[in-house]
């Protein structure tokens, strides 16, 4: 049984993002996977454009195993820490064709043998490119859900344990993506827009601060 208030708050970002969605741009789990390993340290939509032509080249697991290092580090050189990300990218192609066939799996435990994939990064695979109920905890889901309370933890993995907990499982992916729109948009990290909120009246830091004035 789910608290009224997690609902009330659940259905308020509902009807505030209702087209919330990845912004990053692919067509299969093989895409999905390099966009979200480049994404780190950089925006959406730098790693858009990088993909847009980095899959021209390496359209496929076996393409990219073959790759130089340097020269895939040219390719991804817009985006931050690209050095080690092309090691990344490579060594996980290379498990890939090794492995898996030339496929993505997707299953969390073989995803996070992957290198360059961490918890964050397998979540959004599964629920992203396979559909699978996931919930994962980037800096605005984390800073978001603290703020109003539904997390206690600066731990990523403790604070996927308390959303998971709270939140209904078939709505664990859409949490994920209303709340990153709410970071970005409204929930700044500095400067949060607390007057428009929708959810001020549930966040703990937003009546923290106005009884502290």
């Amino acid at each position: 049984m789910y608290s009224e208030q997690v609902n009330q708050i659940l259905d308020a970002l509902s009807k505030a993002y209702p087209e919330a969605k990845t912004a990053l741009i692919f067509r299969n789990p093989y895409e999905l996977l390099v966009a979200t390993i480049l994404s780190a340290q950089s925006t959406d939509r730098q790693v858009n454009l990088i993909t847009h032509r980095l899959f021209q080249r390496y359209p496929a697991p076996h393409a990219l195993a073959g790759a130089e290092p340097e020269v895939l580090a040219e390719h991804i050189k817009g985006c931050g820490l690209y050095k080690n990300k092309s090691n990344y990218l490579i060594k996980t192609a290379k498990l890939l064709v090794e492995k898996h066939n030339g496929k993505v799996p997707g299953r969390m435990e073989e995803l996070i043998k992957l290198p360059g994939v961490g918890r964050k990064t397998a979540n959004v695979v599964l629920s992203n490119a396979f559909g699978y109920p996931a919930l994962a905890v980037d800096t605005h889901v984390l800073r978001v859900a603290n703020r109003l309370g539904l997390a206690n933890t600066k731990d990523p993995l403790k604070a996927e344990q308390e959303l998971c907990a709270q939140v209904p499982e078939d709505k664990w992916a859409q949490f994920h993506h209303w709340l990153i729109s709410h970071g970005r948009q409204v929930c700044h990290a500095r400067r949060p827009k607390c007057k428009t909120c929708q959810l001020q009246k549930w966040c703990r830091y937003s009546n923290f601060n106005q009884q502290s004035v």
